[in-house]
């Protein structure tokens, strides 16, 4: 069985991109592939935010997904593979929007010749597209979502059968979920010291999510929670909001919540208010873990800690770091947190489409998502793993990061087994 049989490094033309971008052609399993003949081709799609500030971040996970194709000259084993980048985003939104979900998914799941879905990058989305995918027997795996509903039960007592009308699993991340993340978050504040914090949530699927988790294990944990608050995306500003958190003088504020959804102007009014983030301590999960968050909190960002669902960059494999390496050397510019994330994603679903068609003789829907399922011990850029029945990931290293003169530095590695 081969998991890894793209070979690093070893390609000297990385620049091919026009054979990626190609929608919706290719024939499914045995159709004739774009150099004719009966060569099995058929298509993956990536589903992301491509407008707003969430664009940048996004498009490194593009990349990775095309330099994963390129790597291996578009060919999973003997099957031509065309990929589609669609945008869940609208330019009224800035962000990813729910109709856009809706609508992209019930596309593809029209369109027998896709196989695999990489995305969505937000969990809200996911919400939206896991049903619609799963009564079309499509395949995801997302590089980022971390909802816990998602994939196991929640507070939520619908989830998440709710998102499987079928009763079987279509959905796998290679992201550890927000069980993991809230109690790194809990855990880490009590290494400081924390003894009572406020939190605060942006109102939408994910960080409300988050939220309750953080909530749960700070409260495990002995740390005080003061009051919570969910905020209005939109507002102008929150500055009567954290005049009412001054009042309760907590250690911490947490924050479960995306960048887009007005963090910045957040952390502003919390740094002039409350204090600044080595008087007060702001957290924030890795839905701020971006350069965005960067330009909309300007200074107030300075002393922040931010959670990641994973390892940053330069904390990642061997293998890793050479994708990095390589990422750099491709496209000129630098990776994002969920770049890493995205190439393996591509990589877990490439080497499911060889296996099942050397395992079938076609590529079907059900194929591959029998191998996703099946992926076991995979050595990969962010180490050696597996999915388990629910479609997590085994890992369970996460880390924290300090924004330090204006960027985020790696503080530390929380590991959050079982």
């Amino acid at each position: 069985m081969s998991r890894r049989r793209r070979k690093m490094g070893m390609l000297a033309v990385l620049g091919i991109a026009s054979a990626l971008m190609i929608a919706g052609c290719g024939g499914g399993g045995q159709g004739e592939g774009e150099e004719g003949g009966d060569q099995p081709t058929v298509t993956i799609v990536s589903d992301l935010p491509l407008q707003g500030s969430s664009r940048p971040q996004n498009e490194t996970i593009v990349n990775a997904i095309k330099l994963a194709l390129e790597q291996r000259d578009n060919m999973a084993g003997d099957v031509r593979v065309n990929y589609t980048s669609q945008d869940n985003a609208t330019a009224q939104a800035g962000q990813w929007d729910e109709a856009k979900c809706a609508e992209n998914a019930q596309t593809a799941a029209q369109d027998e010749e896709i196989v695999a879905w990489i995305g969505p990058f937000n969990s809200g989305c996911a919400a939206v597209e896991i049903p619609i995918l799963n009564e079309a027997g499509l395949g995801m795996v997302s590089p980022a979502n971390t909802l816990l509903g998602l994939t196991k039960p929640s507070p939520d007592p619908t989830e998440p059968d709710k998102y499987y009308p079928t009763g079987e699993r279509n959905y796998l991340r290679v992201i550890p979920a927000d069980d993991k993340q809230g109690r790194a978050g809990a855990l880490w504040l009590d290494d400081e010291g924390v003894e009572s914090v406020f939190i605060i949530d942006d109102r939408q699927v994910y960080g409300q999510g988050l939220a309750d988790q953080f909530e749960q294990n700070a409260e495990e944990l002995g740390i005080e929670v003061l009051g919570r608050e969910g905020i209005d995306g939109t507002a102008s500003n929150y500055r009567s909001l954290m005049t009412r958190i001054a009042d309760e003088q907590p250690d911490a504020i947490y924050y479960g919540g995306i960048t887009q959804n007005n963090a910045g102007q957040l952390i502003r009014d919390k740094v002039s208010i409350v204090g600044d983030n080595e008087e007060v301590i702001f957290m924030g999960p890795d839905g701020i873990f971006e350069e965005a968050f960067l330009e909309a909190a300007g200074e107030s960002a300075e002393g922040a800690y931010v959670t990641f669902g994973g390892l940053p960059p330069e904390k990642l494999s061997e293998e890793g770091q050479a994708f990095v390496e390589e990422y750099r050397d491709t496209y000129g510019g630098d990776v994002e947190a969920y770049t890493a994330y995205g190439y393996e994603a591509a990589n877990v679903v490439l080497d499911a489409i060889e296996r099942a068609y050397d395992e079938n003789g076609e590529v079907t829907r059900e194929g591959v998502l029998e191998q996703l399922f099946a992926t076991e011990d995979y050595e990969g850029v962010l180490g050696t793993w597996s999915f388990d029945e629910d479609g997590d990931t085994t890992l369970t290293e996460l880390s924290g990061q300090r924004i330090e003169g204006g960027e985020f530095t790696f503080d530390r590695t929380i590991d959050i087994s079982e």
